[in-house]
Formats: C-alpha cells, sequence, structure tokens
C-alpha cells in the first residue's frame, strides 16, 4: 500500500483496500482498524466525503448481519418482595419502567420495552430460612415442589405478579432457569454445594427426578424457554454459607440433565437453552474441569455430550459478559473468537444472558457502591454493543432487573420509604427508581425489536469518528431503520446519515440529564451531546 503524508488520502487508500477485501471497517486512524470484518455486498462503494466537522455514518441495508431475537433481564430476587407490595401503583411503575412500550406526553418512551423476561425457578431455601446458610432472605427463593412431591403454585407469588405484569405488556418471550436442583435432591441438603468441587449438587439417581420438576415448571407457566443450569463453572458456597443459591456442574452433567428434561417436554413449544457460562471464554475454550468448550461440547457431532440433535433444544449458546469487558483489545479479541466458532457451528445462535456492573473492571467501573450516573450507562451501552457488533450475539439479556442494594449491577433502584438505601426497610415498601443503566439499555431494547436484522455501518470524516460507537438494525416490513449512536466524548459530535430517507427521523437521547428524550432532526445533521447514547429512527433508502 502507498501511504501519503495527508491523513484523509491515507484513510481514502485504505477504504479502497478494504473493498478489494470484502470487508467493512470502522476507519479511524492509519493502521488503526477495529471490531469485525463483515462482507460487503459487489458493487457498494463505503468512500464517502465528509461534510466539514461532521461524521459521516455510512449504512448498508443490504448488507445483513444476525436476525435480533430478544433484549430480557431477571426477576431474581428482589421480584418476590416487591412484586408482593400491597401499593400497586408502586409496582406498576417498576414494569412499567422495564416492559412498557407506551410513549409519554413529548413523545418519549415510558419504559425500555424488554421482549424477554427471566423468571427464576426456585430452590427451596427461603422455606428453609435461617438454615437455609444463606444469610440474606432476598436471596433465597421458594420451591413449587416440596418434597413429597406435591406442587404449590402460589409460590413465588411476587415473580408470578412480575412475570404476569410482563405478559400485559406484551413482552414477546419468557424463560425459566434455574439455579439449583430443589433442596430435598441436592448432596448436603442445601441449594448450593460448598464441595468445593465441580460436580453438580445433586443426590445420586435424582436427576431424572430434577428433570421432571423442570419441565412441570416450565409447562405449568408456557415458559418459551427453560435454562437449567446458570453459571456452572464457579464454585458455590463454603462450608459456613453462601450468598445465593447455585451449583457447579460438568459438561457431562449438564448434558445427561437435558437428555432427562427433552422426553418430559411433551407437546409444549418450550425450547431448552444451555450454556450460562459465567463467562464468554468457556464458550470456545478453557475447559478446566470438563465445564468449558462448551459450543462445540453441546453442538458439534460426534461429541460424548451431543446435544444438538435434540428437537427440544434451541440451537443456542449461551454464555454471561462478565470479566471480559476491558481492555478494549481484549474484550474485542474476546468476542472475536465466540464468533468464530459458533460461526463452525452453524447453524447456531450466541446468546448474551447475563450482565450487571461487577467488581472492579479495570479501576473505571465498579459494583460498589451504586452507581447510576451516564458513565455507567455508557459502559453498559459499549459492552451491549461489542456484544452485537462483535460476536453477534442474537440476544442480550440483563442481571438484576430490580435492586434495593448499594450496588450497581441492576435497571431500576428500590430504597425504603426514608429514602435511603435500607434493604430491610424496603421489604413491603419502597421508593422507585431508575438509573443510566436502564435508559443506556433502552435505547437498544427499546427500538431493536424481535425479528430486525442488524445491517453494516461505517464511520468517516473527522479523525475521531472511530470514538464513536454505531450499530444499525433494519425491519426488512417496514422499511423501518434503528441506529444507536455511542459518544463516549466530553464534546458533542454532528453526524450525518448516508442511507436513510429524507423524512424527519425520530431522536432519542439519554445523557446526564435525558433519559431516552424524544427529538427531530434529519439525516444530514444530527448532534450528538457529550457522553450520550441516541437512537436514531426513520425509514431506510
Amino acid at each position: 500500500m502507498k501511504f501519503f503524508k495527508n491523513r484523509s488520502d491515507n484513510k481514502q487508500a485504505i477504504k479502497r483496500i478494504v473493498k478489494k477485501a470484502g470487508c467493512v471497517f470502522v476507519l479511524t486512524h492509519v493502521l488503526s482498524l477495529p471490531w469485525a470484518c463483515d462482507k460487503q455486498p459487489a458493487g457498494d462503494d463505503p468512500g464517502v466525503i465528509a461534510s466539514p466537522g461532521k461524521i459521516i455514518v455510512e449504512l448498508y441495508p443490504l448488507q445483513e448481519q444476525q436476525t435480533i431475537h430478544s433484549f430480557g433481564a431477571s426477576d431474581c430476587w428482589t421480584a418476590k418482595f416487591v412484586g408482593s407490595w400491597p401499593d400497586e401503583q408502586k409496582k406498576n411503575r417498576v414494569a412499567d419502567l422495564l416492559f412498557s412500550m407506551d410513549t409519554l406526553k413529548d413523545g418519549s418512551p415510558a419504559g425500555i420495552g424488554l421482549s424477554l423476561w427471566r423468571f427464576n425457578i426456585g430452590g427451596g431455601s427461603f422455606e428453609q430460612g435461617a438454615a437455609s446458610n444463606i444469610k440474606d432472605e432476598w436471596r433465597r427463593e421458594e420451591c413449587f415442589m416440596s418434597a413429597d412431591g406435591e406442587y404449590d403454585w402460589n409460590k413465588q407469588k411476587g415473580q408470578q405478579w412480575f412475570l404476569e405484569a410482563a405478559k400485559k405488556r406484551g413482552v414477546s418471550y419468557t424463560l425459566g432457569f434455574s439455579l439449583t436442583p430443589p433442596v430435598f435432591m441436592t448432596q448436603n441438603g442445601k441449594a448450593y454445594n460448598a464441595s468445593g468441587g465441580t460436580r453438580m449438587n445433586i443426590k445420586d439417581g435424582m436427576m431424572d427426578a430434577y428433570a421432571a420438576f423442570l419441565a412441570k415448571v416450565a409447562g405449568h407457566f408456557g415458559f418459551d424457554f427453560l435454562s437449567p443450569v446458570n453459571e456452572p463453572q464457579w464454585k458455590w458456597g463454603k462450608a459456613d454459607g453462601a450468598g445465593q443459591e447455585g451449583t457447579q456442574a460438568v459438561n457431562t452433567e449438564i448434558a445427561e440433565l437435558v437428555k432427562a428434561i427433552a422426553p418430559k417436554m411433551g407437546n409444549t413449544s418450550t425450547k431448552i437453552v444451555v450454556g450460562e457460562a459465567g463467562q464468554w471464554d468457556y464458550i470456545f475454550g478453557k475447559n478446566e474441569e470438563g465445564c468449558g468448550d462448551q459450543a462445540r461440547r453441546f453442538f458439534k457431532p460426534g461429541t460424548t455430550t451431543y446435544i444438538g440433535g435434540l428437537p427440544q433444544v434451541a440451537r443456542i449458546i449461551s454464555a454471561h459478559s462478565y470479566f471480559t469487558t476491558c481492555p478494549d483489545d481484549a474484550a474485542v479479541a474476546t468476542r472475536q473468537q465466540v464468533r468464530s466458532v459458533v460461526q463452525q457451528l452453524a447453524p447456531l445462535q450466541t446468546w448474551q444472558t447475563e450482565f450487571g456492573i461487577l467488581g472492579n473492571i479495570c479501576n473505571q467501573y465498579s459494583g460498589a457502591p451504586r452507581n447510576t450516573g451516564i458513565d455507567y450507562g455508557l459502559y453498559v451501552a459499549k459492552v451491549i454493543h461489542h456484544d452485537l457488533t462483535v460476536a453477534n450475539t442474537t440476544s442480550w439479556q440483563w442481571w438484576l432487573a430490580m435492586s434495593p442494594y448499594d450496588y450497581s449491577d441492576a435497571l431500576v433502584y428500590i430504597n425504603a420509604p426514608s429514602g435511603k438505601i435500607d434493604v430491610p426497610g424496603s421489604k413491603t415498601d419502597g421508593i422507585v427508581s431508575g438509573s443510566k443503566q436502564l435508559w443506556a439499555f433502552g435505547n437498544f431494547a427499546r427500538f431493536v425489536r424481535p425479528g430486525m436484522q442488524r445491517i453494516a455501518a461505517v464511520t468517516s470524516g473527522k479523525d475521531d469518528a472511530g470514538s464513536i460507537l454505531v450499530s444499525a438494525y433494519k425491519d426488512n416490513n417496514t422499511k423501518k431503520m434503528v441506529v444507536v449512536l455511542i459518544n463516549p466524548k466530553e464534546q458533542e459530535q454532528h453526524i450525518q446519515l448516508k442511507g436513510m430517507s429524507d423524512l424527519p427521523l425520530a431522536l432519542y437521547t439519554t445523557d446526564g440529564t435525558q433519559n431516552l428524550k424524544h427529538s427531530v432532526a434529519n439525516a444530514r445533521e444530527i448532534q450528538l451531546p457529550a457522553k450520550s447514547v441516541v437512537t436514531v429512527t426513520g425509514i431506510y433508502q
């Protein structure tokens, strides 16, 4: 390649080479090429001369990527108390923030319109009380089944309230997930495994009974999906107790459980989803102790743990984005490997099924204390962007939908009636508030609807064009286009969209002072406030 003294000439030269290679990149600085390489349709020319001072975003509706399935969150664990509050107005306020597709008088959304809701199928630690050795009652769950085999469908009433609230507001999909077998089926009689080993906390000969329990619950509630094992790589609990329900498991046990559940599903339409790996690299490698390399182990024919041929098993491998989000180059490399291995096993989808802000994240973000500001919202938006555009995920799901804790891993927060962060004081009443995590997530969830397809987008123009993260989605039936723009910089940016109709566009802005605030603009002049996430909707050409 010939290099020129002028940087813009270099960029155009790189574009010509990239075009010949059949790839589209976000072009930032010479020799700085980012996140993913997507095939470009023949005949399209990404070279666009930017207007002075503007970043050009070129959209390619014909260059289709994955089809989006859903955006979701889970009811764990707070829904059991919040859903039982006597104040219906407050409960509905939480449900509206999470599920509503309504708009306010100014055109701004009333909620983030989740399209999937995760229901935790409890293991019975709540009935055990203090004897559960799970100190915090908020982190214990009831069990629908008792040791004598009887079912009580009045259990988990608070969670059932939110399940119904989700359905009433049009949430497309429901998923039941299990963290542990019922306590009377476990080896230690607890809802966690304190052995320190790798095996599932279940008595010999009880796997079939556990499978029957899960199939029964999934059938009763009509879940669209059932996830029977969650984060099997982690060691759950110690001799003196645990922070929550959970059990480790190796791949052979997961396959055994799935094979036992499948014939018990009957004529239901529920599909089993497997993986829920504790972090992405357990999908494509990291097979220490027989609980990794899950994409190949479960979906490559010929392996002893192959379950991909079962009609009740969805062609989906799921994992969690924890602990793989920084630094940027490592985050991208990990997700590129996820995409690569999944493509080798096609047809196979990738779901990101649990994320929240946990621990110390590269000394930039921290789980504690609670932070609901725009920096944390931008971080969440960036993780979603990378999971969608690099890992090629089709569903992206959050962990705690609501929380009373002094922690940053929730969408909706509950304070005590006094206004203070007081977990016990929030049990029967509280003050409901949102977070920038909620609204930044909503920049995707509220507008990128099930069935839309991600398409290619290229940025060029200003030297800092590469700092703007862009993803775009289309609806083939309505020709609707959704573009999500993330501006992490301290300065506002001006965008020109190429490929959108000349009709007025709707903008929804989340920044330090606004939550999906509605406004109108045209494709030639879109303003991104400093440190903001802006969703643009309109019609593509």
